[in-house]
């Protein structure tokens, strides 16, 4: 991470690799990204499973269903949950009962934190799920994203459910545990002044976990730079734009209060949910989540170990601080 904000930070285009392009200029991400939309193999949710595509009407059927268990979860009473622990694995298991709620131990198993150690433990979870038919006291689903893998009615058919259900369970879980995480990281201890939303997006534009977005090579992308060859694969690199001095004062901070006076929805190179011409799918599901589980943390005054002055941030998969010791404050 440090190497990349020391060597190409301001920098709006820079060669990764021989073939591999980093784009950070506020300007050019834009032209990049308006210039197509994204391919299927460039969407990291719905990319094809096995070499069979997911359309978009599956696309869209499995946004509605995870939109109803976000909604459902939402109307829920905050309750008294323990969140103190290990962070994120803490918030992540909160977010799986919220969210879908004791389902069968297969489905359950499909949100694991440790299938992110390689793809093959995920299709082993999945063909292992697969396998297991539901007995007639599972008929029922008890979150309406279930309901997807409980229509197919093949082997090969439950298995690319299951696959999707994996996709759109696990990275919900992911994404807010992996933000608030973050911004308890960056925020705590909490105070009652400074808005969530202030908080959230101020996180999202120091530790996006969503810190890069890639384009294939396209004829697209030549015209709009006289550096970009025809085989060059394209990363857009959020992680940068959001430090670029050209577009913050002192970007390096941690300052909520900018918030007041910026909109997130059009700030040059400020994109941690993509494009606006092409919003991550998950946006809507993700803010008020994290809303709900930042503002558990500021109720029951939760804040970093204070013997605890060093975490670990990962740039494989989610941008994450990780194995953060959260505790009550005193008093």
């Amino acid at each position: 991470m440090h190497e990349l904000l020391d060597r190409f930070r301001g920098q709006a285009l820079f060669r990764l690799e021989p073939d591999t392009v980093g784009i950070a200029g506020a300007a050019l991400m834009d032209s990049v990204l308006r210039s197509r939309p994204a391919g299927a193999d460039e969407r990291p949710t719905f990319q094809p499973v096995l070499g069979r595509p997911i359309t978009r009407t599956q696309s869209a059927t499995l946004m509605r269903a995870l939109g109803a268990d976000v909604r459902t979860a939402l109307d829920k009473p905050l309750g008294t949950p323990d969140l103190t622990g290990t962070w994120p694995r803490t918030p992540h298991h909160y977010l799986r009962e919220l969210v879908f709620g004791p389902e069968r131990p297969a489905l359950r198993a499909l949100t694991d934190r440790r299938l992110e150690l390689t793809p093959k433990f995920t299709w082993a979870a999945v063909v292992a799920a697969a396998a297991l038919r539901p007995g007639p006291r599972h008929r029922t689903a008890l979150s309406t994203l279930a309901t997807t893998v409980q229509k197919a009615d093949t082997y090969t058919e439950r298995r690319f459910a299951l696959y999707l259900y994996r996709r759109m369970a696990a990275p919900i879980c992911f994404t807010v545990a992996a933000l608030v995480t973050n911004a308890l990281w960056l925020a705590a201890p909490l105070d009652d002044d400074t808005p969530t939303e202030h908080i959230l997006h101020e996180t999202l534009r120091l530790l996006p976990p969503s810190w890069n977005i890639l384009r294939r090579h396209s004829p697209e992308f030549p015209p709009l730079s006289p550096h970009l060859r025809p085989d060059d694969d394209l990363l857009l690199l959020p992680l940068l734009s959001h430090r670029d001095p050209a577009h913050w004062h002192n970007p390096d901070d941690y300052r909520p209060a900018r918030w007041r006076h910026l909109d997130p929805d059009d700030h040059p190179g400020y994109l941690p949910f993509g494009h606006a011409g092409e919003r991550c799918w998950g946006r809507h599901l993700v803010l008020p989540l994290a809303t709900r589980l930042l503002d558990l943390a500021r109720r029951d005054r939760l804040t970093i170990d204070p013997r605890q002055t060093r975490a670990r941030v990962h740039l494989h998969g989610l941008l994450e601080v990780s194995d953060v010791h959260v505790t009550r404050q005193p008093g």
